[in-house]
């Protein structure tokens, strides 16, 4: 009689060996992919100070401190692009923030059903408008609009304020750090829009339904219910579009002005440091390559604390929350 081999099914502990080496597998890939974006990033940050690395020998803290920017003679200061760029990101979401939390509260508590989803679905279709497109604009319509009626009304009625009044004196250009915010604020309120509208929607209805019933408003409801209950993630959406804001390139350099001045004013022409390396980097020598490259690396460094206080912020929310 022959003998017939019969393959016996797995046992279960060849199973658990199996499936315990495909989990570390699992394991060790997911973490190559976490230190590959920490590498990419560091190498990133990295590469920009070493390129920079001959100007920040010469000059030192003075790069950050002084504000001569003259290629030819050799003078490099960064303090008017990082103003600029602060300035103008401070200008954005002051604009932005209360008007996202506006759209966000007409969507999920005002709009009706009906018209809630064609209005969010466009929202978010502004955000992936290109940046060209919004500097487009603002060179074309806003910059006229506050050239001719915004600055002068400014000019007349707010310079003269004490001590912020200087902030709003200069000649009717159009160009300048709030024309530039104005635009920055346009382009970041479908970030934050966005978020604050899916957060809100995730506040278990019956909670709201409890505070209707005690006979609060829909603004009561919202200020004293939505926001305690979703306060980290607004603070994380405002975060992200300030990240937003911080880097933004084109649309920047097409109403800023993009002078290397110093000035208070928010109505004059200036700079940030993305506009200042888009415009200058193509055709910059090699020690204003390096001083461009040092200021990619401040960029990048001052993005990086904006996002890690927010990580710290949320931080403490939820461990004051009890989380």
């Amino acid at each position: 009689m022959n003998s017939t081999a019969i393959s016996s099914p797995a046992t279960p502990g060849n199973r658990d060996v199996k499936d315990a080496r495909n989990d570390k597998l699992f394991r060790w890939l997911l973490t190559a992919m976490a230190v590959f974006v920490l590498l990419t990033l560091a190498g990133a940050a990295l590469s920009m100070l070493w390129g920079g690395r001959s100007i920040l020998l010469t000059h030192g803290l003075e790069f950050f401190t002084t504000t001569a920017w003259d290629p030819p003679a050799g003078k490099f200061g960064a303090l008017v692009p990082i103003y600029g760029t602060v300035v103008t990101a401070i200008i954005a979401m002051l604009i932005a923030v209360p008007v996202s939390f506006g759209i966000a509260f007409f969507l999920t508590e005002v709009a009706p059903r009906k018209l809630r989803t064609p209005i969010g679905l466009a929202i978010e279709l502004l955000a992936g408008i290109p940046s060209i497109i919004y500097g487009m604009w603002g060179f074309f319509v806003l910059m006229p609009v506050m050239r001719d009626t915004f600055i002068p009304w400014m000019t007349e009625h707010m310079g003269n304020w004490p001590v912020v009044g200087a902030l709003f004196q200069g000649p009717p250009i159009g160009a300048g750090m709030l024309t530039a915010g104005f635009v920055l604020s346009i382009m970041v309120v479908p970030f934050i829009a966005s978020v604050m509208r899916d957060v809100f929607l995730t506040v278990p209805q019956r909670l709201k339904e409890s505070a209707y019933a005690l006979g609060s408003t829909k603004w009561e409801v919202t200020w004293d219910i939505v926001l305690p209950y979703t306060r980290s993630a607004v603070i994380g959406g405002v975060f992200l579009g300030l990240g937003r804001a911080l880097g933004e390139t084109m649309a920047v350099a097409f109403v800023i002005g993009n002078s290397v001045n110093f000035t208070k004013s928010l109505l004059e022409p200036s700079t940030t440091i993305a506009a200042l390396i888009a415009n200058n980097f193509g055709e910059a020598g090699e020690e204003e390559r390096g001083a461009l490259l040092l200021l990619g690396f401040v960029l990048f460094i001052v993005t990086f604390v904006v996002l890690a206080l927010a990580r710290l912020m949320l931080a403490q929310l939820a461990r004051r929350e009890g989380n």
